[in-house]
C-alpha cells in the first residue's frame, strides 16, 4: 500500500501550480489587453478587492482561518481558475462557431451555457481541496462562506483586469470621449454595480460544502456541495443571459434577482456569525465550569469587541508578542468550542480524532493563559460583559461533580487572573460529551460536562 503524500509535498505542489498558472495568466491577459491596457485594468480591478476581502474576513473572525489558506484560495481563483476558464471558454466558443458557422450564436451560447459551468467548477475545486485536506479548518457554513468568497474575489479580480483592459484599448482606438467611454461603462457595471456577482455565485457552493462539513450522513456530504454548485451555475447563467431578456433585461435581473439574493446572503452571513459566537459561548462555558477557563473569559471570547480590546490591552502591556499570544489564544478557544459543537452534532463522523484535537487545543490554551487570561478578564469588565460588582480575580466555585485541572510538578503557576490552576497537558481520553480530565489518581473519574447528554 502506497503512503499518501505528506503535507509538505502537497503544499509545494500546490504552490508550484499556482506559480505556473499565475505566470501563464499574466502573460495571456497582457497579450489580450496590451501593456497599457493591462496596467489600467490592474489598477481599476484592485479597487473592490480589499473591501470584499475585509467583508469575508469579518464573517470568519469568530474562528479565523489561517491567512495562508485564504491567500491560497484567492490565488487559486485569480490564477488557476481564471486560466482554466479562459482556455476552456475560448476552446468551446471556437468549437461551437465552427460547428454552427454563427459566431454571434456561439458567443451567446458560450456565455450562458459553457462559461457558468466551467467557471463555477474551476472555483469549486479550491473549496474541494480545502474541504478534503484542511478539514479541521472547515467547521461549518461560515468557513464555506469565507473560502468561497476569497476564491471568487480572486477570480473576479483577474476577469476585471481583462474586461477593463480591453475596454481601455477600445477607447484608445476609437478616441472616445468621457461620455462615450467604454472603460467608464465597464467600470460602472463591474466595479460599482456588481462587484459581488462572482462571490454571490460561488458562496452558494461554499454553503453546500459548509453544511456538508457538519453533516453526519455520507449522502448529504456528497449531495449538498453538488446542489450548491448547481445553484451557483444556474444563477451565473441567469446573470450572463440577462442581456437577452430585452432592452432592460439586465436591469430587471439585477433589481429582481441579484440585489434580493445579495441582501439575503448578507442577512444569512450576519446570522451565521451571531450563531457561531453563541456556540462559542455555549461550549466554552462547559470548559469554564470544569475549570479550564476563567469565569470572565467566556463572555469575552464570545464578543468580538472584547477580543479586540483584549489584544490591545496585551499589546499595551507586553508588546506585539503579547498581542499575538492573545490572538492565538482566542483562535484556539474558538476552535475548541466549534470542535466540540461539531462533534456533539454528529459531524463526520462524531470527530474520530476528537480527543487528540481537544487535548492539543487545551494544551495550547494552558500555555497562553498567563498572558491571555488577565487581558480577557479586563476586557470583559471594560466592555460591561460581566456585572459591575464582578471580580475577575475571584476563584470559580468548585463543583463536586466536575474535576478541576491540576498543575503538575515543574509547570508554571496559574496566572493571577485565571479562575483555576493551570491545566495539566497530560489528559485522559475524552469524548464529545465528556469532559477532558487531568491525568491523576484513579479516584478521579471522568464525568459528563454540564449540558452534555451523556449519550455515546
Amino acid at each position: 500500500m502506497r503512503a499518501r503524500p505528506s503535507g509538505t509535498i502537497r503544499t509545494c505542489v500546490l504552490l508550484a501550480l499556482l506559480a505556473a498558472t499565475g505566470i501563464a495568466i499574466l502573460e495571456l491577459v497582457r497579450e489580450q489587453t496590451g501593456t497599457s491596457g493591462f496596467f489600467v485594468g490592474l489598477g481599476l480591478a484592485l479597487l473592490p478587492v480589499a473591501p470584499l476581502m475585509a467583508a469575508f474576513r469579518w464573517l470568519g473572525r469568530a474562528a479565523p482561518a489561517p491567512w495562508s489558506q485564504l491567500l491560497f484560495c484567492f490565488g487559486w481563483g485569480a490564477c488557476t481558475a481564471a486560466l482554466i476558464a479562459i482556455l476552456a471558454n475560448n476552446f468551446a466558443t471556437e468549437w461551437i462557431a465552427a460547428a454552427t458557422a454563427d459566431a454571434s450564436a456561439a458567443d451567446h451560447l458560450g456565455s450562458v451555457a459553457i462559461a457558468p459551468v466551467v467557471e463555477e467548477s474551476a472555483k469549486a475545486a479550491a473549496l474541494l481541496l480545502v474541504f478534503a485536506f484542511r478539514r479541521r479548518h472547515f467547521t461549518g457554513p461560515a468557513d464555506g462562506f469565507v473560502v468561497a468568497g476569497f476564491t471568487a474575489t480572486g477570480f473576479a479580480f483577474t476577469e476585471n483586469i481583462l474586461y477593463l483592459g480591453n475596454a481601455f484599448v477600445e477607447d484608445l482606438a476609437e478616441d472616445s470621449g468621457a461620455l462615450e467611454s467604454v472603460t467608464a461603462a465597464t467600470f460602472f457595471v463591474r466595479i460599482v454595480l456588481s462587484p459581488f456577482a462572482h462571490p454571490l455565485f460561488t458562496v452558494l457552493t461554499g454553503l453546500g460544502f459548509g453544511v456538508a462539513a457538519v453533516s453526519a450522513r455520507r449522502s448529504r456530504r456528497i449531495f449538498l456541495p453538488l446542489l450548491g454548485l448547481a445553484l451557483a451555475m444556474g444563477m451565473h447563467a441567469l446573470w450572463n443571459g440577462s442581456s437577452q431578456f430585452g432592452e432592460h433585461g439586465f436591469y430587471v435581473v439585477y433589481a429582481c434577482v441579484m440585489v434580493p439574493a445579495f441582501g439575503l446572503l448578507v442577512w444569512l452571513a450576519v446570522r451565521i456569525r451571531r450563531d457561531r459566537l453563541r456556540a462559542v459561548a455555549r461550549e466554552l462555558s462547559l470548559y469554564a465550569a470544569a475549570g479550564w477557563l476563567g469565569p470572565a473569559e467566556v463572555p469575552a471570547l464570545a464578543s468580538m469587541p472584547a477580543r479586540s480590546l483584549a489584544r490591545a490591552l496585551a499589546r499595551r502591556s507586553g508588546g506585539r508578542a503579547a498581542g499575538r499570544t492573545v490572538a492565538r489564544y482566542e483562535a484556539d478557544a474558538a476552535a475548541l468550542a466549534l470542535l466540540r459543537n461539531r462533534a456533539r452534532r454528529g459531524g463526520p463522523v462524531r470527530e474520530r480524532d476528537f480527543a487528540g484535537r481537544e487535548r492539543e487545543l487545551l494544551h495550547r490554551l494552558w500555555q497562553g493563559r498567563a498572558t491571555a487570561g488577565p487581558a480577557l478578564a479586563r476586557a470583559a469588565v471594560m466592555e460591561e460583559l460581566v456585572p459591575p460588582w464582578f471580580d475577575p480575580l475571584a476563584p470559580v466555585g468548585a463543583r463536586a461533580d466536575v474535576p478541576r485541572p491540576r498543575r503538575v510538578a515543574g509547570a508554571p503557576p496559574a496566572p493571577a487572573a485565571a479562575a483555576a490552576p493551570a491545566p495539566d497537558p497530560g489528559l485522559r481520553r475524552s469524548g464529545p460529551w465528556s469532559s477532558a480530565t487531568p491525568a491523576g489518581p484513579s479516584s478521579i473519574r471522568p464525568c459528563v460536562l454540564p449540558g452534555g447528554d451523556g449519550v455515546r
